[in-house]
C-alpha cells in the first residue's frame, strides 16, 4: 500500500442474537464514539461511514422461527437475512476499492463479513477469538449463533450446502484461530477433525505473540487473495477488555494485542477486518470501544516512528 490512499468504510452491523447478556447491539455506536474514524484519518486513510446495515431487533422476534435440519439455532432468519445484507455491502465496497471494517455487532456477522469478501476472491482468515465459534447447531450447549459462525461458513454439519452462510473462496486451509482458551468438548473435537490450524494461549505463552501471529498469517496469505481478520474483543484478558459479553481470564495484553495487529499491517494482506462483541452496558467508561478503534488502526497501519 506505499504511496497509495487506502479508503475504508465503515460498516455497522447492530445484532444482538447471540448472546444472553443484553447490549451488544449498540457496539457499532460505542465505537464511532470513541473515536474510530478520527484515529484512522490520522494515520492517512480516507474513512466513509456507510452507516448501519437494518438489522431487525431481537426482542420483536421468535428467536425459534426458523430452523436447521436438526439442534438449535436462535434467531436464525434474522442472522440470514443480516448476512445476506452485510455480505452485499462487503463485496460492493471491496468491488468500489475500498476496504470494509465491519463494527459488530455479536460475532455472527462474520458470516455476512466473510462471505461477502470471499465473494469473486479466495480469501484466508485470521480469527483473534478466545472461542472456537466452530459450534453447530447439533453440538451447541445454548443454541447461540455467535459461537457458530466459523462453521457455518466452512459448511460444518448442519450447515453443509446452506449457501447464505457457506464462504465459497474461504477453504479451512487457509484459516488460523489465534488465542483460543474457551472451548466446547463437541467443538473442540471438531477444530481438531478439521482443516483448520488452531493457536491457543498455551502456544502464545510458549512460543510468543509475533511467532504465532506470523505463522496464522502465513496459514491465511497461501494462495489466496487476501486476508479477512475477525476480531472478537473477548481475545484480550478481561482487565483489558471488560466491555464483552462473554469474558475469559487469561487472554492477550493491551502489548501484546497490539503486537498481532501490527503484524496485520505488516504483512500488506489484509483485505477485511472486523471488529465485535463490544458491550458498552458492560464496559467501563467505554474503555472496550476505545481499544478497539485503537486496534483497527494498527491493523491498518499505525505505526510509533
Amino acid at each position: 500500500m506505499d504511496g497509495v490512499t487506502r479508503t475504508v468504510q465503515i460498516i455497522g452491523a447492530p445484532t444482538d442474537y447471540g448472546a444472553n447478556r443484553r447490549g451488544v447491539d449498540m457496539g457499532p455506536s460505542a465505537i464511532r464514539y470513541a473515536g474510530l474514524a478520527d484515529q484512522l484519518r490520522q494515520i492517512g486513510i480516507d474513512v466513509v461511514d456507510g452507516g448501519d446495515i437494518p438489522a431487525p431487533r431481537a426482542e420483536e422476534r421468535d428467536p425459534e422461527a426458523e430452523t436447521l435440519a436438526s439442534g438449535r439455532a436462535k434467531f436464525l432468519r434474522e442472522t440470514r437475512q443480516v448476512a445476506t445484507r452485510l455480505a452485499d455491502r462487503v463485496a460492493e465496497t471491496l468491488a468500489a476499492g475500498e476496504t470494509p471494517l465491519v463494527l459488530g455487532g455479536d460475532h455472527s456477522v462474520a458470516i455476512g463479513s466473510v462471505t461477502g469478501s470471499a465473494r469473486d476472491a479466495r480469501v484466508g482468515a485470521v480469527w483473534f477469538d478466545a472461542h472456537g465459534d466452530f459450534n453447530t447447531p447439533a453440538t451447541s450447549p445454548s443454541g447461540n449463533v455467535h459461537g457458530m459462525p466459523l462453521a457455518a461458513l466452512l459448511g460444518v454439519g448442519e450447515f453443509d450446502g446452506v449457501e447464505w452462510a457457506n464462504a465459497v473462496g474461504l477453504d479451512a486451509e487457509n484459516v488460523a484461530l489465534v488465542g483460543l482458551r474457551d472451548v466446547d468438548g463437541d467443538e473442540r473435537r471438531a477444530i481438531r477433525d478439521s482443516p483448520v490450524t488452531a493457536f491457543t494461549m498455551s502456544d502464545i505463552d510458549e512460543r510468543g505473540i509475533p511467532a504465532v501471529v506470523d505463522d496464522a498469517l502465513d496459514v491465511a496469505t497461501v494462495g489466496t487473495d487476501g486476508v479477512h481478520v475477525s476480531l472478537d474483543l473477548d481475545w484480550l484478558d478481561p482487565r483489558e477488555a471488560p466491555g464483552v459479553g462473554t469474558p475469559v481470564r487469561g487472554g492477550v495484553t493491551y502489548r501484546e494485542a497490539h503486537a498481532a495487529l501490527e503484524a496485520v499491517a505488516e504483512c500488506d494482506c489484509l483485505r477485511s477486518l472486523e471488529l465485535v462483541e463490544v458491550n458498552p452496558i458492560l464496559d467501563e467508561h467505554n474503555e472496550t470501544a476505545a481499544l478497539a478503534t485503537e486496534l483497527a488502526a494498527s491493523a491498518l497501519g499505525k505505526q510509533i516512528l
